[in-house]
């Protein structure tokens, strides 16, 4: 993997906070508003790390020596370290609205409006420098870390990860998920003797569930809608999606279909974790 330096910067407002979190949610070691003075150091530093990918946050709040970024950052690549500039612009009107929604205080410490003006006067050398400037005046979360990803030249389906996790409704739903599927419907391999001490990971189980007709087409139509659903989540900036399949006591048929819906899912190119929370209660 070949080394990654990105310096994030832009108007107070734009959006650089959160930007920087998606960098971390893309794999990126992030360091929010380093001095000036250390940044040739830290360049040389990341450079010899095991930092493969390594993004710096810079704004206004570095004060007057932010002028001198620029002439910082041709020293760097003179001295063979590349990197990318990465600038986040907005509409006044976007920046000013943001504050007053937020009801934070300007870096400038000053009316807002002429905060704006005047913070836009000393970065415009920095934006003239930017290797990308995103205007994030209407952009959501989502739209940006999209803007973001084809910055990186990244595969979105890389992002998100998925965990599919079964469960017992007698225990409660799974405080972290995002998708609950009841399956209690499904005939209850529990009232069968010869299969209670199972558990759906079990051969005999998995056998006795694929005979009902109904458990194959609830498979087939679940399965095809959580794959359309993906992407969708994708899109709106998800980096973790979990899935939960709950029965009765969490040991036959939500096992199994947790594990029938991961082992499908492990070709989408996302990550997937599987968890059984309640087969050994």
């Amino acid at each position: 993997m070949a080394r990654k330096f990105f310096i994030i910067t832009g108007i107070s407002g734009a959006g650089k906070s959160q930007a920087l979190k998606c960098f971390e949610d893309f794999g990126y070691f992030c360091v929010d508003n380093m001095p000036l003075e250390l940044i040739d150091r830290f360049a040389k530093l990341s450079s010899a790390s095991i930092h493969k990918r390594v993004a710096l946050g810079m704004d206004i709040r570095e004060g007057k020596t932010l002028t001198r970024l620029p002439d910082l950052l041709r020293g760097l690549r003179a001295k063979g370290i590349d990197y990318r500039v990465l600038f986040l612009d907005a509409s006044n009107a976007a920046v000013i609205h943001r504050f007053s929604e937020t009801r934070h205080r300007h870096p400038l410490g000053i009316k807002i409006e002429e905060a704006v003006r005047e913070e836009r006067e000393r970065l415009l050398p920095i934006k003239e420098i930017a290797d990308k400037v995103i205007d994030t005046s209407d952009m959501t979360l989502g739209e940006l870390k999209e803007a973001l990803s084809r910055t990186l030249e990244l595969t979105r389906t890389k992002e998100m990860t998925l965990s599919v996790v079964s469960f017992g409704y007698k225990f409660g739903i799974p405080m972290d998920a995002d998708i609950v599927m009841d399956v209690r419907f499904l005939p209850n391999p529990n009232y069968v003797a010869s299969m209670k001490k199972l558990t759906g990971l079990n051969a005999r189980v998995q056998r006795y569930i694929l005979k009902q007709p109904a458990a194959r087409r609830f498979l087939e139509e679940y399965l095809r809608l959580i794959e359309s659903l993906l992407p969708q989540y994708v899109r709106e900036g998800k980096s973790y999606l979990t899935i939960a399949i709950g029965c009765t006591g969490g040991h036959h048929r939500s096992v199994f279909i947790a594990r029938y819906l991961a082992e499908k899912l492990r070709g989408s190119g996302h990550p997937i974790m599987e968890f059984h929370r309640d087969i050994d209660r």
